[in-house]
């Protein structure tokens, strides 16, 4: 999964970055309002975590344009403005949730967690599909109740195929979704790391949970049609 942190102070910025990073996410930050609303308008985002008094451009007003073109980005305001007029004004915007300065580094982990798969309508922090059980929370990854080990890029390309279970991934919404903007679009890194992971789960399951079909992408759960 991949996250935008849009805050002007760097080294909370920075410390936010790395706390969620080290929670299993690919984070870019930005210290400036307009220069995140142009990269906004060009990568694609899980998540955004988004202060309010930012330079160069509000964060009201960031939210307010996001919303004009897209309207499923999930948005965790950032604020000191603890008002109930700010909370409803920001919610009212758009914004998904909304956390007060100063915050606990777990509290922005959990409710990341919560509105990445709040589209799901889920209430575990587990994502189950057959024999196969991934906790969003721990990172650990069950098949058929045996912890197997997986790499970080392992567990982020199978956390993203079970959140969108049924559904084809081509290899560049992988890719967007995530890798940070290091890799190479004709880089073999991500069928290595795919192939990598079908062979854990097969050890295990004795079938392959991902399937593949050329032109369309790569898919757990559900059926070809």
């Amino acid at each position: 999964m991949k996250l935008l942190v849009i805050e002007d102070e760097r080294m909370l910025c920075d410390t936010i970055a790395k706390s969620l990073h080290h929670a299993g996410y690919e984070v870019d930050c930005c210290y400036d309002g307009a220069e995140a609303l142009e990269r906004l308008l060009i990568e694609q985002y899980d998540l955004i975590v988004l202060d309010l008094h930012l330079p160069g451009m509000d964060g009201m007003e960031v939210l307010e344009r996001l919303r004009q073109t897209d309207a499923e980005t999930k948005v965790l305001i950032l604020s000191a403005r603890s008002q109930v007029a700010d909370k409803v004004a920001g919610l009212d915007a758009g914004a998904n949730d909304y956390l007060e300065k100063p915050f606990h580094l777990q509290e922005l982990a959990a409710r990341v967690r919560s509105l990445t798969r709040r589209q799901f309508i889920q209430q575990s922090t587990a994502l189950v599909c057959g024999g196969i059980s991934f906790d969003t929370r721990t990172r650990e990854t069950l098949v058929n109740g045996k912890e197997i080990r997986l790499t970080r890029k392992e567990k982020g390309i199978l956390e993203y195929l079970l959140l969108h279970q049924g559904r084809p991934i081509s290899q560049e919404e992988l890719m967007e979704h995530v890798w940070d903007g290091s890799v190479d679009a004709f880089s073999n890194s991500i069928r290595v790391h795919i192939s990598a992971l079908r062979k854990k789960l097969k050890a295990e399951l004795n079938y392959d949970p991902i399937t593949n079909k050329v032109g369309e992408g790569y898919r757990i759960g559900g059926e070809w049609k």
